[in-house]
Order: C-alpha cells, then sequence, then structure tokens
C-alpha cells in the first residue's frame, strides 16, 4: 500500500546549491544518489568526494487513506504525547504559547519545536503506523544512529513523508541518508518484523520489576528518614519490591553528583545503599547525567564544559530547578567527570540501577559533523559503557537512541497528583505532567516493551492520602500500568493502604502477564481487549 513517489534532495557545494526532485538514483561528477527497494526496505544513499552541505532530504509514498483510518506518530521524545490520532487531527506546537513566556521557561528546549513545522501536519519520529482496523500499514527507520527521521503524515493527497533531520550536516564520502522499512499486517507481525530488522532487542539479564521510587511522594524534599519510614512500610506487602530507588533531591545541586547534601543523608549515599540492600533489594538513584543547573558547582566554575549554540550562547536545557543547560558531550573533562560519577555512584555508593534522566539536553544542537540523531545514538552508546553491568533506566530520551542499550525506558510523561492538570496547563508543550497523558502513552506505545526494551510507564499511585486523583482513577493508571508496562514502581508509602488499596495492588500484580489483543480510544473512552491465560476480557476505562 505504501509506493515511492519521488525524493527531493537540495545540498550545497561552497557557494553552489544543488537541488534534486526524482524517483531514481541521480550520478554526478561531485556525488552519486543512490536509491535502492529491497524487499520491504527502502533505501538512500550519499556518496560525495567532496565536502557537501545537507540541506534536505525528503521522501514521499503514496498512500490512500481512508475516513476511518488511525493514525499513530511516535513522539520526540519519552515525554511527549503520542496516541492514535483521526486522519483530520491537528498537533499543537507551542506558537500559541505568549513569547515572553516561552522564553522564560524554555519550553522549546523539551521537544522537536526548534527544528519541526507545527502549521499544517502531523508528524513523529523513529516509527509511525496507519492502522486499519487490525491491518497495521508501519512505516520505520532503521538509520536513526545518521540521523532523526521525521514521518509526516498528508492524508489530502494521499501522501506519507519521511525526511531526515540533517540541515546543515557536512559530508565527505558515504552517508546513509534514509533507510526504512515499509510493511503491512497485524500487530504482532509488524512490530516482530520492524525490530528483528533493526537487530537490538532488549539487553540479556532485564527483567521486569516491581519497586519503589521517592519522587511522587516527596518530591525533592527527601532525607534519610523519611526514606527509612518508605523502606519500612515494604515489610507491610506478601509481595516485596526488588528495587528502591532514591529520586531527586540528594544532591547540592543538579550537576554536582559527588557533593552530597549532608543535612539530608549525614550518613552519605553509600549508607543509603547498603540500607536498601539489607532490606533485600536492588539500590536506584536518580541523575541526570548530560546537564546542570544555575546554581551548581559546574555552572558556576566550568563554563568551558557548557554546550554553546552558533552564538557562542549557553544552550538551556528547560526550566526546571533554578533553570539547567546542556554539557557538551565531547568535551574530554565531562566524559571523564561522567564516567567518574557514574563508576563511583555504582562501584562504591553500591547503586545497580541508575534512573538517568533529561538525557535529550546532549542533542538539542546539531553540530556539522554529527546530526542530533547521531549525536544521542553515541551519547547512550557512551552512557552505556560507563555503566557496565549496572541496570540503566533512561528517561527523558528520543526512545531510538534508547533501542538495546538501556535495561528499561520511560515511555511517557511524568503521571500527576491529580488527573489532567489545571485547564491552563493544558496549553503547555506536550512533554508537560499529565497522568491522562502518561497513561496514553502506556497505551500506545505499548509494543516497544520487550522488543526494543523494557517500558517504564510511570509509577502508579493507590495511596488514599496525598493526591487528588479519584479511587477509579488511581485504579486506571495501576492497572494499565501493570498491564502495558515491565517497570511497576510506585511512590506509595504502603503504611497509608487500607483494606481496598491492599485488594487492588494484589489484582493489579496477578494481571502482569497478560496479552493485550487491542486497544481503541473513542472521545474519552478507552477499550482495551486483553488475554490472561486463555481467559479473554475486555474492559472500558473513562480516559
Amino acid at each position: 500500500m505504501l509506493k515511492f513517489k519521488s525524493l527531493q534532495f537540495l545540498c550545497k557545494d561552497g557557494e553552489n546549491d544543488f537541488m534534486a526532485i526524482t524517483s531514481s538514483s541521480l550520478h554526478n561528477d561531485r556525488l552519486d544518489l543512490k536509491i535502492n527497494t529491497d524487499g520491504d526496505v527502502f533505501t538512500v544513499t550519499v556518496t560525495s568526494n567532496e565536502t557537501i552541505t545537507i540541506q534536505k532530504m525528503y521522501a514521499e509514498f503514496e498512500f490512500t487513506y481512508n475516513e476511518d483510518d488511525k493514525i499513530f506518530l511516535n513522539g520526540y521524545q519519552s515525554w511527549t504525547d503520542s496516541i492514535e490520532h483521526g486522519i483530520h487531527d491537528k498537533m499543537r506546537g507551542i506558537s500559541h504559547i505568549p513569547s515572553a513566556i516561552r522564553e522564560k521557561y524554555a519550553f522549546s528546549q523539551y521537544g522537536d519545536y526548534n527544528f519541526s513545522d507545527y502549521r499544517e501536519n502531523m508528524h513523529g519520529w523513529t516509527y509511525a503506523y496507519v492502522r486499519r482496523d487490525d491491518t497495521y500499514y508501519f512505516i520505520g527507520s532503521l538509520a536513526e544512529n545518521t540521523g532523526f527521521t521525521q514521518i509526516i503524515t498528508l492524508p489530502e493527497k494521499n501522501i506519507i513523508a519521511v525526511q531526515k533531520d540533517c540541515s546543515g550536516l557536512e559530508i565527505n564520502g558515504e552517508w546513509c541518508a534514509l533507510k526504512v522499512m515499509l510493511t503491512e499486517g497485524g500487530e504482532d507481525e509488524v512490530f516482530d518484523r520492524y525490530f528483528d530488522t533493526l537487530g537490538v532487542p532488549p539487553r540479556y539479564g532485564a527483567k521486569p520489576v516491581f519497586g519503589y521510587t521517592s519522587w511522587y511522594n516527596h518530591y525533592q524534599d527527601i532525607d534519610e528518614a523519611a526514606l527509612s519510614d518508605d523502606l519500612m512500610s515494604l515489610n507491610s506487602l506478601s509481595a516485596k519490591p526488588e528495587v528502591f530507588q532514591i529520586d531527586d533531591g540528594w544532591q547540592t545541586a543538579v550537576g554536582d553528583w559527588l557533593s552530597v547534601d549532608a543535612n539530608k543523608f549525614p550518613n552519605g549515599m553509600k549508607t543509603a545503599a547498603d540500607n536498601i540492600k539489607q532490606a533485600g533489594m536492588i539500590p536506584g538513584i536518580w541523575l541526570a547525567p548530560f546537564v546542570c543547573e544555575e546554581n551548581s558547582d559546574i555552572f558556576i566554575n566550568k563554563k568551558e564544559w557548557l554546550l554553546t549554540n552558533d552564538d557562542l550562547e549557553y544552550v538551556r536545557g528547560g526550566s526546571n530547578w533554578s533553570g539547567f543547560y546542556a554539557l557538551d558531550i565531547y568535551n574530554e573533562e565531562v566524559r571523564e567527570y561522567i564516567r567518574n560519577v557514574i563508576n563511583i555512584v555504582t562501584n562504591d555508593w553500591g547503586y545497580k540501577l541508575l534512573k538517568l534522566d533529561f538525557l535529550y539536553a546532549a542533542c538539542i544542537i546539531p553540530r556539522s559533523d554529527k546530526t542530533r540523531g547521531q549525536i544521542m545514538s553515541e551519547a547512550m552508546e557512551f552512557l552505556r559503557e560507563c555503566a557496565g553491568d549496572a541496570l540503566i533506566l533512561g528517561c527523558g530520551v528520543p526512545l531510538a537512541s534508547a533501542f538495546g542499550k538501556v535495561d528499561y525506558c520511560r515511555i511517557g510523561c511524568d503521571v500527576s497528583l491529580d488527573w489532567n492538570d489545571k485547564p491552563h496547563m493544558r496549553l503547555m508543550h506536550r512533554e508537560r505532567i499529565s497522568t491522562r497523558n502518561s497513561i496514553l502513552n502506556t497505551v500506545f506505545r505499548r509494543q516497544l516493551d520487550h522488543r526494543a526494551f523494557l517500558s517504564d510507564p510511570d509509577v502508579f499511585l493507590l495511596r488514599p492520602c496525598n493526591i487528588s486523583m479519584s479511587e477509579e482513577k488511581r485504579c486506571c493508571l495501576a492497572e494499565i500500568n501493570a498491564l502495558m508496562g515491565s517497570v511497576l514502581f510506585t511512590s506509595d508509602n504502603f503504611f497509608d493502604y487500607t483494606e481496598t488499596e491492599i485488594k487492588e495492588l494484589s489484582k493489579i500484580l496477578k494481571i502482569r502477564d497478560a496479552k493485550i489483543i487491542s486497544a481503541d480510544i473513542d472521545d474519552d473512552k478507552l477499550t482495551l481487549r486483553f488475554k490472561i491465560g486463555e481467559k479473554k476480557y475486555i474492559k472500558t476505562y473513562n480516559i
């Protein structure tokens, strides 16, 4: 159903522009452009015998849409909303937000707003599909390490387009410009085929985990006493969690990872890890290795470590904490610092699970010799090398760069203590905090679990206190996380549980081996069909 139509290629050689719109390979005295279709894999390769600057690489494929088709377009990074759409739906960027607010909170840095066109068409990254009943018309990139691949749907033209994020890339020699799989079939059939061809299975030895993380109970207000109380509360459970993860708040500033807040943790982070191990669990800890906040010693005293743009301005990562900035991962001092931090955290302190967050910051700015996709791929390879045998839970990362490199990966935004935040917050960027959005990402990125990595849908929260969600919504969150994710974490203190929450917890632990048959959303009704053993179930949730 997907048939190649044409390719647009634009490059610059010194002061000269070269543009081609073609449906076949080209050759001139400066470069070769080869277009090849081998089975269901479409490839474009550019070879130049001198330095050229790529400005555009864009291919169109004919596809006839039906009115009832559902379109899925994978969002830019972990937190970006990613759901099935109707063919006439639109995506909203951030242009509707007043510029002063956009600048103050650096909303553009969290997603793809600086290098994507949100005016007309819907788009996504790496993989997408059009679903017609139970048939999936699938397109997925096989070369994200040379540059991220944007997939654009144009129903009014009966076109699906792919575009390489490569503007400004200088090449001399051979470059894989596009490599995409175009296939159709049932859900499992197309996703199995894609990941088999991609050749990046989940890391050997990664297993589904049940655990605790401190964030959604204490946020940054953690200390030894609070975590000790939460650790003790786990004794009230018949099912023992495997992981106890300490989240943000233990360090004096984001970026200063070897400077522990002594007021909160007077006995240090090794003692905290030892206490977790003595309780029979894997110690986990949160880090954001590619960023530092304004209040950090790194930002104040190591300006040469910061990533800069073409105007030599420091590159903001967003507005969290005191405001934060990206580090230059190609600065050897930065790399040595990160290596040393991870070595101390894992080997000296004893943490065996690393939640590595805000990873997208590494590739906010492309280089003349590297695309964002190449930078992010190399950044994730570097982290994998540093971590050794420690488990990595990736978060805030363009997902393709994490395929096969992390043990676990977040597939949605942060949940909230309410359902869908205040109305004015819903007008913010696509990566905003939202329990509803988190659930929908879990549903519509469900196919990544056990194929790319083991999926982390973020926490469930069943506690009846310190939360604004109704019991119905809390159960919805817990059940969907258990059905479709392999990381089943909570931030609840189990001393808060009544008999009602204990029964619900027991229930969700029993449905973790379910097989999802289908998921459909109609307005605010989410209908799931799944199997547990040989028994089939249908469940409808008010979303």
